[in-house]
């Protein structure tokens, strides 16, 4: 099942999300962080700030994990970095673009795919809002 906060009901669960309080506590963060630097910064900056604002938080994290791709029985490495792993099991994609297209979504998901994790969460850090628009949760 894939859920997406954008559209309250339909395929969300009507039971507790899965890692519900954890990926509140990540929104919580990029909420601080985006409330106190505002859009317009580059991708690199509301990382540094998202990582530490995490830290003070007591959340633990991995910073640009690598990503092999799995290929006929041996992994290769194509380059593909992961933004943040939070916790062992939330991926964390953050990005500055007008939207978040349908391509945001699907690397989101092959990560998800490809690392057997189960929740994913996109921001969009060049909103006005953060959590109009600049937000995304995948569950698998």
């Amino acid at each position: 099942m894939i859920a997406n906060p954008s559209h309250h009901g339909g395929t969300e669960t009507r039971s507790k999300l899965l890692h519900e309080a954890l990926t509140e506590n990540i929104i919580g963060a990029a909420i601080e962080v985006h409330k106190t630097l505002g859009p317009g910064l580059l991708e690199s900056a509301y990382e540094e700030c998202l990582c530490h604002e995490l830290h003070l938080r007591g959340i633990n994290f991995q910073r640009q994990v690598p990503l092999p791709v799995r290929y006929k029985e041996i992994n290769l490495d194509c380059g593909y970095r992961i933004d943040l792993v939070v916790e062992d099991c939330v991926i964390f994609e953050l990005k500055c673009v007008e939207h978040v297209l349908p391509v945001h979504e699907a690397q989101l998901i092959t990560y998800l795919k490809l690392t057997g994790k189960r929740v994913g969460l996109i921001f969009n850090f060049h909103v006005a809002v953060l959590m109009r628009g600049g937000l995304v949760r995948k569950i698998l």
